[in-house]
């Protein structure tokens, strides 16, 4: 098997398929639909039909858009997909728009309504309710039928194309690596990244210093993107305060599901315990031969210490995760298998590759995709487990109403971390030898690294970011400093030097339609950890307990999600202690482990 690239047929045959015209063709019919009956949306009829017609428009435009970003992941200079994700962006906009006043009716209908409404043989609007309540719970915070629609439209050549500069930048931008020899490489930005994770320690500092220099380059268009995507919503949350007042957090926490309780308690239980990703720093550090760890090596893997660097042909990793799926239930590999063979994989390295990995699907089809740029290290292999678990949470819900496979962030990550946890002890367990068995400790100490600290700093970045922000622009000097500051508060003496343009070369920062694109990995981490404690205790019941949790995912709020699986309250420290004290026990036995060998 030679490293995978997408077969999306099972959409469209590409970008030129005439069924996409036709499905367009579709949308703007239910769009023209909705326009049509708005004022009869007070009667339960004309409300049922606008869900199903809303339902239908949404599921073929997502299909669409799925397509064309596919098509742009592989080559950000791909002018055709480009074209077609603003054409979608906008169509998007504009069936919203049509929605609107039917939302607006939802929201501020008596609850009688509401149920005759949900009282419908089709799940498309039955399975509404959730949905339903929980924008009901905004009420406040509405603003009138012309002005949604007003933001709506807006948003398409305002807020939602900086983030698109954003990815059209960095998928094109070149960077120059200069060598201790004094030869010089060019490569993709998201080449030069992927080596960032990989076992190449000596083209690491060179990569960094060269991914610093486009940064330093295009600081002024990066601080742009930022404060304009900020200030929007910033500005749009005071529109909304009206008769409520809207934090900049609250979008965050109601997209996340969580309230504002759970996550004081997660971050106060993490800031409490940042001692034990510092230690895992210092260990990662010992064993690269240096004091502290550096801002180019803190995701690398590890150095060998028989002085062979293990790498994974494409073929090897998916071998070994199906395996490791295979010890939970046969189903979680006979997945694996299901998702090579159908070509819903792509990680062939390509000059103009978008930055990062991700999971996403064909809403019309169910199909689950995974993108991600194969380099060969360990640290791809878990990258490819974890984005095969969100494939994985994505495909046990495909019989569900596409209104139920709505999960949030924080839940997205249970079944990706999982993944990751299980193809980790999995390999820890065949380790015969103590350095097979610290190279997969190596990875608990990476994951700790980077979900506990690294994470944090994202995070306290972000808010100390928007509560300066609401008093004007920051210049690309003060970015840097404030992330300098925060990057130095968690990381302490585990790393001398702050990657000061992490705020630039992080594309989370800069996506347009998520803010606070950070401390739902934190959550996920902690509470995977939680789920994943049980897989032992509850043995041959556990995988169906598991399927049953990620279906419940689309259709409950985090807090309920746990106490009704775990029977915990997400408010409480105890919680979050009882998964960073599984943690600290990875970090301690590599400490063992690593002092033995010595």
């Amino acid at each position: 098997m030679t490293t995978p690239s997408w077969n999306l047929s099972v959409a469209y045959q590409s970008l030129n398929d005439p069924k996409i015209e036709q499905d367009i063709a579709l949308v703007e019919q239910c769009i023209n639909v909705l326009n049509l009956h708005a004022d009869k949306r007070e009667t339960v009829l004309a409300m049922q039909n606008a869900i199903q017609t809303s339902e239908a428009a949404g599921t073929l435009l997502s299909t669409i858009g799925t397509y064309a970003n596919c098509e742009s992941s592989v080559d950000a200079t791909h002018s055709q997909a480009k074209a077609m994700i603003g054409r979608v962006a906008k169509l998007r906009s504009t069936l919203t728009q049509a929605f609107t006043p039917y939302q607006d009716t939802l929201v501020h209908s008596p609850q009688e309504f509401i149920d005759q409404v949900l009282a419908h043989d089709s799940g498309d609007v039955s399975g509404q309710g959730f949905l339903i309540e929980c924008s009901r719970e905004e009420a406040q915070t509405q603003l009138s039928i012309a002005q949604e629609q007003l933001l709506s439209a807006m948003q398409v050549d305002g807020r939602d194309a900086w983030g698109r500069l954003y990815d059209n930048l960095t998928g094109a931008l070149q960077v120059t690596l200069k060598h201790e020899d004094g030869n010089e490489e060019t490569l993709g930005l998201s080449q030069a990244a992927s080596l960032l994770y990989g076992a190449e320690f000596d083209k690491q500092e060179p990569a960094w210093n060269a991914i610093q220099a486009a940064m330093n380059t295009h600081q002024e268009s990066f601080a742009s993107i930022l404060n304009a995507l900020s200030g929007w919503r910033l500005t749009e949350y005071q529109m909304r305060s009206n008769e409520k007042d809207v934090h900049f957090l609250d979008p965050s926490l109601r997209q996340s599901r969580i309230t504002a309780e759970t996550l004081d308690s997660m971050l106060s239980v993490a800031k409490a315990n940042r001692s034990v990703g510092q230690k895992a720093g210092r260990l990662m550090a010992k064993v690269h031969g240096l004091d502290t760890m550096k801002p180019w090596n803190h995701m690398a893997a590890m150095p060998s210490l028989s002085g062979e660097e293990k790498t994974y042909a494409f073929d090897e990793a998916i071998a070994i995760i199906r395996e490791a799926f295979a010890e939970v239930h046969q189903e979680m590999a006979d997945f694996v298998d299901m998702m090579v063979e159908n070509g819903w994989i792509d990680a062939k390295p390509s000059e103009n590759r978008r930055l990062g990995a991700y999971c996403t699907k064909f809403a019309a089809t169910r199909s689950p995709l995974v993108f991600m740029t194969w380099g060969g290290s360990r640290s791809d292999l878990l990258t490819l487990a974890h984005e095969l678990g969100h494939a994985f949470h994505n495909w046990v819900m495909r019989d569900m109403p596409l209104c139920q496979t709505r999960y949030p962030m924080t839940l997205a990550e249970t079944a990706s971390i999982f993944a990751e946890n299980i193809v980790r002890d999995s390999l820890l367990a065949k380790a015969n030898s103590r350095e097979e068995k610290l190279e997969m400790l190596w990875e608990e100490l990476t994951s700790c690294y980077a979900l506990m600290v690294n994470i944090p700093v994202r995070f306290e970045f972000e808010k100390a970011f928007y509560e300066q922000r609401s008093q004007g622009e920051l210049t690309p000097a003060q970015l840097c400093d404030l992330m300098g500051e925060k990057w130095a508060d968690w990381y302490g003496d585990s790393m001398s030097q702050a990657d000061r343009y992490f705020w630039a070369s992080k594309l989370h920062f800069s996506i347009s339609e998520v803010s606070f694109y950070n401390y739902p990995y934190l959550f996920g981490y902690l509470f995977s950890l939680g789920v994943y404690s049980q897989r032992e205790e509850k043995g041959a019941q556990f995988y169906s307990d598991y399927i049953a949790l990620l279906r419940d995912t689309g259709s409950m709020k985090a807090e309920q999600v746990v106490e009704k699986h775990l029977g915990m309250d997400l408010t409480k420290a105890d919680f979050w202690q009882q998964s960073i004290d599984r943690v600290k026990e990875k970090v301690d036995a590599f400490e063992v482990l690593l002092n033995s060998v010595e």
